[in-house]
């Protein structure tokens, strides 16, 4: 019943923008901590932005800081990723993730999306 259906991934040259959306279905954004993990091969799933419910605070990795943008938009029960000034570092899996309680890490978050893959060459 619920899912979160993720677009926006692609190829990019360094330097470049792609944005990210995470529609849900089955749970309403507004009452749901959002976040965004990204993965590469071998390596652990790492939190790259959150948003908190009712104040829309949010939260990056010092790695992505200052370059992406996390956002609701609650008429359309989507958020979003805005990522500029794109590294060949940031080339990963992107996930959309869903949690009713605030997680500590990935194991804390309730639902889950496919995944969108972000290719950045150099």
């Amino acid at each position: 019943q619920v899912q979160l259906v993720e677009s926006g991934g692609g190829s990019v040259q360094a330097g470049g923008s792609l944005r990210l959306s995470c529609a849900a279905s089955g749970i309403t954004i507004s009452t749901y901590y959002m976040g965004w993990f990204h993965q590469v091969p071998g390596k652990e799933r790492k939190e790259v932005a959150r948003i908190y419910i009712r104040s829309d605070s949010t939260w990056y990795a010092d790695s992505v800081k200052g370059r992406f943008t996390m956002s609701r938009d609650n008429a359309k029960n989507t958020v979003y990723l805005q990522m500029n000034s794109l590294k060949p570092e940031d080339t990963a899996m992107y996930y959309c993730a869903a949690a009713g309680i605030l997680w500590w890490n990935s194991a804390g978050v309730d639902y889950w999306g496919q995944g969108t893959q972000v290719t950045v060459s150099s």
